[in-house]
């Protein structure tokens, strides 16, 4: 199957989630609260959550600790009441309802003071048949400086039919025995009872932490769940303070009386994947940032990024991997070129703490300029000499570039044709660019500092980022 062919079944199965007839809610009324589920800590089988797609390290080395409840209630499904509109104004009405029990997965401060008041709730992806947290992955740095709590929940039945594998890297089939979903058509009821589990059972599942606001994270074939969550379930039952929708690879668009904030963050493949048809104006409640740069999943998603415990080493070796990528980032992947090394995670750290403030003190979050296209369909970028892509979020990975980084470009096994590529720079071209290591240090603070200042990098990334680049031989 080619690439295309590849991105049109992503595209459907995103479309297929907001088109389905079998959407769900608890069958409130609009501004009511959803069920509100049995919490009970989980327990048995080796003794500890199960997450296949998630950081490898002991999470009591960043000062957090990982725990797992089980959840228990009965969801409705729900179908649409009339056809799929262009305004995302999607109505739906109570079905058939069924019993489950699902999981979530907490990471929360180890020191409660820690904890900034707020939970980003992330819609487990299964992309991959089992459940991962690619925004967690990604963004643990600054969720963690932040003091956030983050919850995993299964919303899907394929992640919980994989935690009962006795393979121990993707299940527990003793500690998750008693786990049962009635299918995908009860997901989104089981998403918000999640959410409002986490408001009226904060004593057991956050260790006593008190919620002041709850957002909603998903990455790929969760942010296209979000959207429909957004645009049919929200307005239904309001349970969550806002929403980060991160890598929607389909066109269907967000409706414009959501009442909450809503960012989208995109990639240059979900830009060039969704043909520019999700691109929407801004508007009080709403934010587009498109990056420059950056693929769907990277570099630092599949190996830095499992490692990194944010003492201030990821920033050296995303730098050092632009200068000699990989085309084999995991056992699992061996793709045509070397993989996109770009600074996707910089910029979604700022996604973060920007959802939040807006969420939290009502200041809105930086507009973005959106990447220049000279084509729609396909989606043909504009590029400068470098073959960096123009426009969008600049930072120094394509402002004092060492390498071509794109979103596309790229095949080879499974996902691949999400990873992008990189192309790293001759030493001619270095040479031509940066003469000597002070005007390449220079070039690179000064991009960093611009995209700090324009409110996509926090500070602490800038820091890291600038000292990457005194510490490297680039130029030398």
């Amino acid at each position: 199957m080619d690439v295309r062919a590849r991105v049109r079944g992503v595209m459907l199965a995103v479309t297929a989630c907001v088109c389905s007839l079998a959407l769900m809610l608890s069958g409130a009324s609009a501004g009511a609260s959803a069920a509100s589920p049995t919490v009970t800590p989980a327990t048995g089988g080796g003794g500890v959550p199960v997450v296949p797609g998630f950081t490898s390290f002991d999470p009591a080395v960043i000062g957090y600790k990982k725990s797992e409840v089980f959840l228990s209630g009965t969801a409705s499904s729900y179908a649409m009441t009339a056809p799929v509109n262009n305004d995302g104004k999607y109505s739906a009405v109570a079905m058939s309802t069924a019993p489950y029990t699902t999981r979530a997965v907490v990471m929360r401060p180890i020191n409660r003071r820690r904890f900034n008041g707020t939970v980003v709730v992330e819609w487990l992806n299964v992309s991959g048949g089992a459940d991962a947290g690619p925004d967690w992955m990604l963004g643990h740095n600054e969720l963690v400086r932040e003091g956030f709590v983050w919850v995993g929940v299964s919303a899907q039945k394929v992640g919980l039919d994989a935690l009962k594998s006795t393979d121990p890297t993707r299940g527990d089939a003793v500690r998750y025995a008693k786990l049962s979903h009635p299918g995908d058509g009860y997901a989104y009821d089981i998403f918000s009872q999640a959410g409002q589990a986490i408001r009226d059972n904060a004593p057991t599942i956050l260790g006593g932490l008190k919620p002041r606001h709850i957002i909603v994270i998903g990455e790929s074939q969760s942010a296209g769940r979000l959207v429909t969550y957004i645009d049919a379930v929200h307005p239904l039952v309001h349970v969550f303070d806002g929403f980060l929708v991160h890598s929607r690879m389909g066109g269907a668009p967000i409706r414009d009386d959501v009442g909450v904030p809503v960012l989208v963050f995109q990639t240059e493949t979900d830009v060039s994947f969704g043909r520019g048809t999700a691109r929407q104006p801004d508007t009080s409640m709403y934010r587009l940032w498109e990056v420059a740069g950056t693929s769907h999943f990277d570099f630092y998603g599949l190996s830095i990024g499992p490692k990194d415990t944010g003492d201030g080493h990821s920033a050296a070796a995303v730098l050092a991997s632009m200068q000699n990528p990989t085309n084999h980032p995991t056992a699992n992947f061996t793709c045509n070129s070397p993989i996109n090394t770009g600074p996707a995670h910089y910029v979604l750290d700022a996604a973060f703490y920007r959802i939040n403030r807006w969420v939290a003190k009502g200041v809105v979050p930086p507009v973005a300029p959106r990447l220049q296209t000279t084509g729609v369909s396909p989606v043909v970028f504009a590029t400068d000499a470098n073959g960096n892509v123009l426009g969008g979020i600049r930072t120094p990975a394509v402002d004092a570039p060492v390498a071509k980084l794109s979103g596309g470009g790229q095949g080879g096994s499974s996902f691949c044709f999400l990873f992008g590529s990189t192309a790293p720079f001759t030493p001619a071209q270095l040479k031509a660019l940066y003469p000597n290591h002070r005007k390449f240090v220079s070039a690179w603070v000064k991009a960093t500092k611009s995209a700090r200042a324009k409110g996509f990098l926090v500070d602490a990334d800038a820091k890291e980022l600038e000292s990457a680049a005194v510490r490297s031989n680039i130029g030398k």
